[in-house]
């Protein structure tokens, strides 16, 4: 008998992809495992096959959602040249974030929109995939630092805050049907690098 892993693995990403969608538009309290399974096509019974209950999915889906831009920004980051400037590293880090959040994954939408929303231990069971993220982020700004190409009164825990605070913000306003990513990729890292108040004479 040949074995149906591929096929459960198939059926796997279809729940979850579902269910990143129905996360990201109703919340967490908005969305059941029946709601799931209509979506998916499926008997309610048939998800219980796959995962135990909705939090196991939503875990799922958070840390999928972390782990894809993760993936982008670290893989912009080792694709930079040597010799690349502070700001192409930067915009090529804030680009792999932007791409990943608004234009390839649900994933990375619902986790925004709703992490804050999830019980406890749901957050704390995405802890670790969070802080590997930030870790990235916060080790690509110290070495910034380092190398003397950011300023030494700047936190770069601060900066890091405040930097993926705003990626995230364009969830709320930012179309790609109307806009461009990588422009506004590049106007972002623009601003860190050079500021937005003039200097005085």
């Amino acid at each position: 008998m040949q074995p149906k892993a591929p096929q459960t693995d198939k059926s796997r990403d279809r729940i979850l992809s579902a269910s990143a969608i129905l996360f990201r538009e109703h919340g967490y309290a908005g969305v059941s495992m029946r709601k799931i399974a209509e979506s998916c096509e499926m008997k309610a019974g048939s998800l219980y096959y796959h995962f135990a209950s909705k939090d196991q999915i939503l875990t799922e889906v958070l840390n999928i959602g972390i782990q894809k831009v993760h993936a982008a920004v670290a893989r912009s980051l080792s694709d930079a040249p040597a010799g690349a400037t502070a700001i192409d590293k930067l915009k090529r880090a804030i680009s792999g974030h932007l791409h990943t959040l608004l234009e390839y994954s649900s994933f990375t939408s619902a986790n925004v929109r709703i992490f804050r929303q999830v019980p406890d231990e749901i957050q704390n069971s995405n802890l670790e995939v969070r802080r590997a993220y930030e870790a990235l982020w916060d080790g690509f700004l110290q070495e910034l630092q380092d190398a003397g190409e950011l300023r030494n009164d700047v936190d770069p825990r601060s900066l890091r805050l405040m930097l993926i605070g705003a990626l995230n913000a364009t969830l709320e306003w930012f179309d790609p049907a109307l806009g461009n990513i990588s422009d506004l990729a590049d106007r972002y890292a623009d601003m860190l690098a050079n500021g937005a108040l003039k200097k005085g004479d």
